[in-house]
């Protein structure tokens, strides 16, 4: 079982708003056990078992170890659409809503 990343100790999740995706692929590139891109060429995230989630705003876990790696796919995406958020208030802590 792998770790859940966290800020402050705190469980984090991530999504992909694909209204906004431009299906570049860097997600994919940097955290492929997070995301996936689909047949219809935008990227999702990926359940802890490995199952694409193509359910609007479907959430994942972030694994700790791979923390860096999703954070980073956030800050490189030039859809803006990938976000981290804490698990316990929803706020978001990486990607184009964080303050």
């Amino acid at each position: 079982m792998q770790q859940e990343a966290g800020v402050g100790g705190e469980a984090l999740e991530v999504w992909i708003d694909q209204d906004l995706c431009t299906g570049d692929g860097i997600c994919a590139q940097y955290a492929p056990e997070v995301f996936e891109l689909d047949i219809d060429g935008l990227a999702y995230v990926k359940s802890p078992d490995e199952e694409l989630l193509q359910a609007k705003g479907a959430t994942t876990p972030v694994p700790l170890a791979l923390l860096t790696d999703v954070v980073d796919s956030a800050r490189e995406c030039p859809g803006e659409c990938i976000h981290v958020r804490r698990v316990s208030d929803r706020v978001e802590v990486h990607g184009p809503d964080a303050e």
